[in-house]
């Protein structure tokens, strides 16, 4: 059987044109169990604070919303988005993105943990946490290559 072109596949395709292509996962089912929107956050580690702000808050123009020191998080807001920096860890080898953030439509608990379990990647608990839509409920899945993604929704 042939991949189906962009063209027939409205999730798929260059550019995304219009507001219907978007990326969803079904249930086994065929039925839409949650709606992805968009990048909410993406967190990276670095060896110098300093050189990162100047970096992406000098550079590139993003401002500083928010710092939380026990941690050493700065999060920099970049157009509807944030970027999270964070300390890298002393060895400096190995992973410099700690994960990216999914906002997600209509986050139902139930219906996103048990879609994930089913296709093989049981996610960790749901927290509240902050991300560039504010307060909402999230959950971290590891993807194949160890890659961790959180799924964030915004509270109701």
């Amino acid at each position: 059987m042939e991949a189906s072109p962009a063209s027939e596949n409205p999730a798929v395709g260059p550019g995304f044109p219009d507001s219907r292509r978007r990326a969803i996962f079904l249930d086994g089912g065929g039925n839409l169990a949650f709606r992805i929107l968009g990048i909410d956050h993406v967190v990276i580690r670095v060896r110098d604070m300093d050189a990162a702000l100047r970096f992406y808050r000098d550079a590139l123009g993003c401002r500083e919303e928010r710092r939380i020191e026990g941690i050493g998080l700065v999060q920099l807001r970049a157009g509807s988005s944030l970027i999270d920096l964070m300390p890298a860890e002393p060895q400096g080898a190995g992973r410099n993105v700690e994960h990216v953030a999914l906002l997600v439509d209509d986050f139902d608990e139930a219906a996103i943990r048990g879609h994930l379990v089913r296709h093989g990647f049981p996610p960790g608990p749901v927290e509240t946490r902050y991300g560039a839509a504010g307060q909402g409920p999230s959950m971290y899945v590891t993807d194949p290559d160890g890659n961790v993604i959180e799924l964030k929704g915004r509270l109701s």
